[in-house]
């Protein structure tokens, strides 16, 4: 995460979006007079979006944590994917 202040955004604004476009990261916007922004790449912003749906759910997030625990002790199997 990068933080800058407006007039360096303002400034270096096709860098800033490079910036978070190239490294997926994002860079926070220092204002004086106003509330912070956050600047990112729109696929950085979709997988955040996609992350948040797939646990907003208690369900889904309870299986998700119940495989990230079965990876993580080794009892993960690896699968072949199916063609639709």
């Amino acid at each position: 995460m990068r933080v800058i202040s407006y007039t360096e955004a303002r400034n270096s604004f096709k860098a800033v979006l490079d910036g978070v476009s190239d490294d997926q990261d994002i860079t926070i916007i220092n204002r004086r007079d106003g509330a912070d922004a956050v600047v990112m790449s729109f696929d950085y912003y979709q997988s955040v979006m996609e992350t948040l749906h797939l646990v907003s759910s208690p369900a889904n997030a309870a299986k998700l944590a119940t495989a990230i625990a079965q990876d993580k002790a080794g009892k993960a199997k690896p699968r072949k994917l199916v063609a639709a």
